[in-house]
This record gives C-alpha cells, structure tokens and sequence, in this order.
C-alpha cells in the first residue's frame, strides 16, 4: 500500500487526494453563484452576467463576462477594474480571472 489513505465507500476504495483533487461540483456551483450575485448587485441593469469556474472545479480560476449598458462610456480598462473593485475580496483567493466585457446597445 502507497503512503496515501483509502477510504471505503460501499465496495469501492477512494485515495483522500483523488477526493480533494477532483473538486466538489457543489462547491464550485456555490462559488459561480456566489460571484454572479455580487456582480448582479453591482450592475443590476445588466443584459447577461456568467461565471465560469474553468480550474476544474477547485475555485482558482473564473471566467467572467458582464454585458451591461453601465459601461457605456468607459474604456475596456475602465470596465474591468469596475468588476476587479466589486469582486476583491474573493479574487485575493484566485489563481486568476479572465474577464470579458461588452456594451448593451
């Protein structure tokens, strides 16, 4: 047996790290939805709001795309330090974020 525990679930037997490695679809949904919400509170006259956990499930990557008319006016830059400022607290937890933007005409 490796240096690794198992641990038994009904007949089968699962490595502890294959658990955490694989991540925990509820978790991440919690963490899409959570990040949606907050943006939704902050552009509430937005067309479309979507979250992405594109890490594979562990919570380290989002992508993010905000299509509102909030932006109209503002430079790409603008727009996107508009949704880094709402979402700072959660992003000191990220690998990184990809964020796409765009104007509703």
């Amino acid at each position: 047996m490796s240096g690794f525990m198992l641990r038994s679930y009904g007949n089968r037997y699962i490595s502890i790290l294959s658990r955490v490695w694989s991540g925990n679809s509820q978790t991440m949904k919690n963490s899409e939805t959570t990040l949606r919400k907050t943006l939704e509170a902050k552009f509430p006259q937005a067309k479309s709001i979507v979250v992405n956990d594109i890490s594979g499930g562990c919570g380290s990557m989002y992508e993010i795309y905000v299509e509102t008319k909030e932006f109209k006016g503002l430079s790409t830059v603008k727009q996107h330090r508009l949704i880094t400022e709402t979402l700072k607290s959660e992003i000191k937890d990220m690998h990184g974020l990809r964020i796409h933007t765009s104007i509703t005409e």
